[in-house]
């Protein structure tokens, strides 16, 4: 079989570039159905036009074989050109550019917050007395149920994604699954998805997104672990495989260009996040790194200026230009960055509102510097 379709391949070589396109996408699906690749709801999406990076709109249903079995074949084309892509993949790139490609504005920015019932007084009117108060139209928070309190304060930007309110895979997944597709109908720029003991500087996040093209396939934010993560990806009833990937965790925030978002669309859009979750059975900031990287072969770019508790927080340094800070507390611990500012540690043991006075002064509850 793999003789044959080398020889269909040479045969084809010499014909017109349009020809060589579409007989070559046909000649590798007949491999890839030869080999019995088996089907699964996550792959049963509909084939794209084109492999090209700039190409992401599916095709309409008449192009479309009328057995539907043509969009199976490709898609599974398509999975094992994406693991290929990645088996030559380096580790995550980790410097920007040296020069911004492009003016942004926060209007541009689709900030989505994770957050539950039974933080919504303890963390989440933190953030929206700090860095929420100033970038409310950007910024969209995902709970798991009514509160009319926070109705009141933020309108239509709080979802209520009715999903579960345990903290597991199937309830991550529901809530990133929705951020997904409000983002995709919101026809902003960029995704950015951060949990709800975050605080964003979203001067600072403008300022490095610039650096790239949201019309380019950009996947950028901070690995919890030093190493891709492995995980078992079920092709079937009983074929396994292992597969490897970099994720950027959803504990320090990640961004996701909307090029890339919507390439994504086969495995994230209409709830088919969801099920690709289960299909390798990890929980959402993994999953949205199996899709982009093992899936589309796009590498996480790594930025050291998102954090989260996983760290060590006291070591950061230069708070103007971070992105996102985090917090971690226990009985007889805290994490959180090293910050002399207007607030004492048992007046402020997140440290977000001193952070927040020291990127906004003027802020109506900012205690005065003293005058000389």
């Amino acid at each position: 079989m793999l003789k044959s379709t080398r020889e269909l391949k040479c045969t084809i070589t010499s014909a017109g570039s349009g020809a060589v396109t579409v007989t070559c996408l046909l000649a590798t699906a007949m491999l890839v159905a030869a080999v019995g690749h088996p089907s699964s709801p996550v792959l049963d999406v509909l084939p794209l036009r084109s492999l090209s990076r700039g190409s992401t709109e599916p095709l309409p249903a008449s192009s479309s074989s009328g057995s539907g079995s043509g969009g199976k074949v490709f898609s599974a084309y398509f999975s094992n050109l994406a693991r290929g892509r990645r088996a030559v993949s380096g580790p995550p790139q980790s410097s920007p550019p040296p020069v911004p490609l492009e003016e942004l504005s926060p209007a541009d920015l689709f900030i989505a917050v994770k957050t539950t019932g039974k933080y919504h007084r303890r963390r989440l009117d933190l953030l929206l007395e700090t860095w929420i108060s100033r970038n409310m139209h950007q910024t969209y928070v995902f709970t798991d149920g009514e509160d009319e309190k926070l109705r009141k304060r933020m309108g239509a930007h709080l979802i209520n994604t009715n999903c579960s309110v345990t903290h597991n895979r199937q309830a991550l997944s529901c809530k990133m699954a929705q951020e997904y597709d409000t983002f995709i109908n919101s026809g902003k720029k960029w995704f950015c998805h951060v949990d709800d003991d975050n605080y964003v500087n979203v001067g600072s996040l403008v300022k490095l997104l610039s650096h790239y093209s949201h019309t380019h396939d950009i996947y950028i934010g901070r690995p919890s672990l030093e190493r891709p993560i492995e995980a078992t990806e079920r092709l079937g009833t009983t074929h396994m495989k292992q597969v490897r990937f970099w994720f950027a965790t959803g504990g320090a925030g990640f961004c996701v260009s909307r090029g890339l978002a919507l390439k994504m669309s086969p495995w994230a859009s209409d709830g088919t996040f969801m099920a690709t979750a289960e299909h390798i059975r990890l929980p959402d900031d993994c999953t949205v790194g199996y899709i982009v990287e093992a899936l589309l072969g796009v590498g996480l770019i790594r930025s050291a200026l998102f954090h989260s508790h996983l760290e060590n927080l006291g070591l950061v340094s230069d708070i103007y230009n971070q992105v996102t800070l985090s917090y971690g507390t226990t009985e007889n611990n805290r994490n959180t960055v090293n910050l002399r500012g207007p607030f004492s540690a048992t007046d402020d043991p997140t440290r977000f509102r001193s952070v927040h006075c020291l990127l906004y002064p003027d802020t109506p509850w900012c205690p005065s510097p003293p005058r000389l």
